[in-house]
Order: structure tokens, then sequence, then C-alpha cells
């Protein structure tokens, strides 16, 4: 979709990337409510435990943090790449293994 928009809207000076973030360090993930937590009560493993199988996965061993993200976001948004539009940053500490 950012490719397709960027390509309409591009020669009006308005730039359309997206970031894809994988599991961030949120409560949307390890909240009493969250994903982790949500996963083991339908399972019956323990919420701490889910957090650990889903970092095992991620290259680095942990979850993106909120900051990091907004970081990615603030420099999309900023001058510096003034010349990038059409693309998605995946932001996932290596999960996804192909595109």
């Amino acid at each position: 979709m950012a490719k397709a928009l960027s390509q309409e809207l591009a020669p009006k000076g308005i730039r359309i990337n997206s970031v894809s973030p994988g599991q961030v360090e949120t409560d949307l993930w390890l909240g009493d409510d969250g994903v982790a937590a949500t996963v083991g009560a339908a399972t019956g493993i323990d919420p701490a435990r889910v957090r650990d199988q889903a970092m095992a996965a991620i290259a680095t061993g942990r979850f993106s943090t909120a900051e990091e993200v907004a970081t990615l976001v603030a420099l999309f948004a900023s001058p510096r790449t003034a010349n990038v539009t059409g693309a998605n940053y995946v932001i996932d500490g290596g999960l996804i293994k192909t595109l």
C-alpha cells in the first residue's frame, strides 16, 4: 500500500512509508490482559513462559521497545529521509527471516 500511495502522492511532496513492528515491550504484549496472558490462559502455560518462548524466536532475543519504534517513525518524519518514500521498515529484532 505504501508503494502504491507513494507513487500517487510523491509528486505532490507527500511521502508515504510504513513501519511494521514485531512484538513490542508494552502492555499489549506483557500486561495483565496482554497477548502473553491471553495465550497463557488459553493454553495453560505460564504467561512468563509464553513471553520467553516469543523472545526465543527473535534473533536479538528481546522485544523492541516503544522508544525504538518511535525513533524509527521520527526518523521517517524528519528531513534526513526526505527522499525516502514507498518503503516499509520492519522492526522486529530479526523475527521475520524473509520478506
